[in-house]
Parts: structure tokens; sequence; C-alpha cells
């Protein structure tokens, strides 16, 4: 009978194990196995701030206690008092349970099972079985058995680790081969870079060179080593003129390293801000890994229009390197808006004008312009393809609805500026009703992301639009700016399905950032 309870008992405790792998290799893989991942996700899905509300719940008050902490305060009353059911069950609660909210399967993303995170899997659970194992060895029974459950992120960090070696090795293999392809078909490449507008700026320059020349682009927002390593070794065909690269950093040194293996003629830097500040650590940081783009190439292209990189010129022109100013004011290449239309400048010459392109930002089509003119592409040509710029999808782009209410979908942004330029164009809108925000607020942006976002809920108390929370990560700041009790939701989609039944074609609805659900 003792052997047939322990047997179940393990077998029930490796099953709460594999749920809490499955839960946080979610997350793991979202988070680009970054294993630092694993403690600032497990504090925010343990946070109590306002944890259960239910999806229309209007703020009152935070939870003190979250199930995750019933559950380990159980686990320790059961470990000091030497009474072992009490934690096994709190244990068996948790790895099936909790985090409440992150779920197994995913609602927004599920798990992608590719090689490397089969291998980080077995890795962990290798780690775990032995750590299991040696519990049999130790008393009160059970202690690290219970521990694995538990340690379930931190040892899925560690596999990452472990494993890195093998993964360097691998990842050099398809960037030798990217670079191997890169020499031999020998196109013009074009760096792009900046904590936003990249991938704007990439697609507006692909549309600006039109047919001029044979263009490749790297996809949607491939802009890390692996993305640009696969865009070039799936993409880059035979007779490709121009590559287009986008190319992003979470820490210092990896655009250098991007540069080596992929140098660019042309760097395109479109912003400097508080973007990844989470993981970056300061601005200055920012700036410094943001200036590595700079180093290799001959042609560096300016967003002057941001004070941060307006500094840069000085030093790089006397670096002999041949710098282009753009952007919405005085500079080399610049597009000003008057009166719902673009005037298209060059070094003083005033090309023309034309309509202004919805939701799209001047100072990145500026930038996308003057590339486009570096490599060779007429002025006049350059104008008439701005006129008729695409909408980058997700990007500020004002839609109407079936039911006649006026979208502005601003899904894919989530940085302070555009937040700020978002509430602007909100405010803009000719519409006679009501005016709504529906966001989550924004993230990644270290010790000031309270109070970024407390101005964010500010911002629309001053501007007197209706706030629809989303979620609970940044909800006490938005609350705190907003003062007056605004809605909450606990997924878009709820906050959707009340924007469907709520709003009429009077009004108008900004969809403000969308957050994976591997946040909470």
């Amino acid at each position: 009978m003792n052997i047939l309870m322990t047997a179940l008992t393990l077998i029930v405790l490796l099953g709460a194990f594999g749920a809490q792998l499955l839960r946080w290799s979610r997350v793991l893989q979202r988070e680009h196995y970054e294993p630092a991942s694993m403690r600032r996700f497990l504090e925010r899905w343990t946070s109590p701030t306002i944890a259960g509300a239910k999806s229309t719940e209007r703020f009152s008050s935070s939870r003190p206690v979250t199930l995750s902490h019933v559950a380990l305060v159980l686990v320790l009353i059961g470990v000091v008092a030497r009474v072992s059911l009490l934690s096994l069950l709190a244990t068996i609660a948790y790895g099936y349970l909790c985090p409440v909210g992150l779920s197994i399967k995913g609602r927004t993303s599920t798990l992608q099972w590719t090689k490397r995170l089969r291998l980080i899997v077995v890795v962990a659970g290798i780690e775990g079985v032995l750590l299991g194992a040696l519990g049999f060895l130790v008393h009160p029974p059970y202690l690290l058995e219970v521990a694995d459950v538990w340690a379930a992120p931190f040892l899925l960090a560690g596999s990452v680790v472990l494993l890195t070696p093998l993964s360097e090795k691998e990842a050099k293999g398809y960037i030798n081969q990217a670079e191997h392809r890169l020499q031999r078909v020998h196109p013009r490449v074009v760096g792009i870079t900046g904590s936003y507008g990249k991938t704007s700026t990439k697609n507006h320059l692909k549309e600006l060179l039109g047919s001029d020349l044979q263009v490749v682009a790297t996809p949607k927002s491939f802009n890390n080593r692996a993305g640009l390593s696969r865009a070039i070794n799936e993409h880059l065909s035979e007779g490709t003129q121009v590559f287009i690269a986008e190319m992003g950093t979470y820490g210092p040194g990896e655009i250098r390293d991007l540069c080596t293996w992929c140098p660019p003629e042309i760097a395109v830097v479109t912003a400097i801000g508080p973007v990844h500040l989470e993981r970056m650590g300061s601005i200055e940081a920012i700036v410094a890994a943001k200036r590595e783009i700079t180093e290799r190439a001959s042609t560096i292209i300016l967003n002057v229009d941001e004070p941060r990189l307006a500094q840069w010129v000085q030093p790089l022109t006397s670096a002999n390197k041949k710098v282009v100013t753009a952007g919405s004011k005085d500079c080399e290449v610049a597009i000003r808006e008057s009166d719902g239309r673009w005037t298209l400048t060059v070094r003083g010459e005033i090309i023309g004008e034309v309509l202004a392109p919805q939701s799209l930002q001047a100072s990145n089509v500026a930038c996308a312009a003057a590339a486009a003119l570096e490599l060779g592409s007429a002025p006049r040509a350059v104008l008439e393809r701005i006129e008729h710029l695409g909408v980058i999808a997700n990007r500020a782009n004002v839609v109407t609805a079936a039911s006649g209410v006026t979208v502005i979908d601003d899904t894919f942004n989530a940085n302070p500026a555009s937040a700020t330029a978002s509430l602007l164009l909100l405010d803009s809108l000719p519409v006679t009703g009501r005016k709504v925000v529906v966001t989550p607020g924004l993230i990644e942006l270290g010790d000031e992301q309270y109070g970024y976002n407390q101005r964010l809920g500010e911002g629309c108390r001053n501007l007197g639009f209706e706030l629809c929370v989303v979620g609970r990560t940044n909800a006490r700041a938005l609350f705190e700016g907003f003062v007056e009790r605004p809605l909450r939701f606990t997924t878009r989609p709820d906050a959707v399905e009340w924007v469907r039944a709520t709003l009429h074609a009077t009004d108008a609805v900004l969809y403000l950032n969308d957050l994976p659900d591997h946040y909470p």
C-alpha cells in the first residue's frame, strides 16, 4: 500500500511539474529564450494587484494575496510543521492551477515545439528528475519533489544557460550561411534601427523604391540575429540589388554583432526613446546600443526631429561619415505638413506637395525618402510614391467599423511617443459622441513604467476620453492617473465585445497596444 501511495503521489507531482514546465516554456519562447525573463514574469504573475477581477468590474481596491501566495504559505507551514500532506496538497494545487490566468494552452500564442524548445524542456525535465531523485535521501519526505514544481521556471532558465554553447554553435552555422549568401548576391544593404519606427520606415523604403530596383526586406519584425539570418537564407535571391535589414537590440553589442556579418552601406536611425528600458537599464545604454549601427556604414541617415539623434551629426561628420538629416523640420530631406498636405524638400529645393497619407508619421517617411534618394531614386518619383504609401498594419490605422464606429487600430505600437500621438489623433477625429481608449498600457519601461502609464491615464482624463483598462499589468498606474474609476477588462476580446455592444456610429475607439496573454 505504501509503495502504491508513493507511486501515485509521484505521478501527481510529476503532472504538476509538467504543467508548470508547459506554462513557463510558453513564456520563455515568447521572451526569445532570455533566462532573466523567468524571474521578471514570475514577479508579474505573483503580484497581488487586482488579481482575479471580473471582466467588467470597476476598480475598487487591490486584492491582498493571490492563490500562488496562499499555496506558498501553506507549503512553508507544512515544511516547518513537518506536515508533508499539507505541503503536497498546496504544491499540487499550485502546479495545476497557478499562476491563475497563465494558461497552458494559451489564448494569443501556443507553444511552437521547435528543436530548441524541445531540447530545453528535455534538459529541464532531466534536471527535475535528478532533483526529485535526491528527495528520497532527505527528510521530510517529498521536500525536493515539492521544490521541483515551484522551481520549474528556474530549471528552464538553467537549461537555456546550459545549452547556450550548443545554441551558439547552431546559430553560427545559419549566420555563416547568410554571410556567404550576402557576399555572393552582393546587394546594397540598408540597415534600419531605432527605438520605434523601424518596421514602418523599412516598409516605406521598399515602397518608395518601387520597381526601380530589385528589393528584398526582412519580413515582419525579423530584426534579431535569428530573424535576420533566416530572412537572408530564405528570401535573398540572385539578382537582388537592395537588401533592407531591420535591426533591433535588447542589449549592448547585439547590433554591432549583426553588422559584422551583415554590414550596412546605409544606416538609418529612426528614433531614440525609453523602449526596452526594462532590459537596457537606461536611455544612455539605448543611445549607445543604437549607435553601433553607424560603425560600419558609410552613409548615416538620422531623424533629427529626435534631439538625441541631432547630437550625432557633428561627431559622425567628423568621423568622415556621410550624414543625411531627415525629419519634419529644417533638415536635408524634410517632409512638412500643412493643411492636410505634405511638402517634400530635398536640400533646400521644394520637390512638390502631396495629400498627406493617412496614419503615417512624416519623420519615418522622410527617413525612408532619404534612403531611397541615396539609392538613386529620383526626387520626383519619390514624391509621387509618397502619396500612395500603404498604411502599416495595426499602427494608428483609422477605419470605420460596420456599426459606423470610428476605430483607431494602434495595437502594435507600445511606446510613450506613439501613445501620445494616438491620443492626439483620437482627439482630432470629427465625431460628436463618445471617445474611448482601450489599452493594457505600456510595457518594458523599467522603473519609469509606472509613471508613464500614470501619465497615459492622465492624458485620457484631460482629453475627456473614457478609459477601458485591459489586464492588470499596468492597471494600478492607469487607474491612478485617470482617477475616475475606468472600466476594467480581463482580456482584449472582452473589451472589444463591450465596445461593439455599447458604442454607436457617432463614437470612436482607440485600441492602444495589445499584450500577448503571457502578460497578466
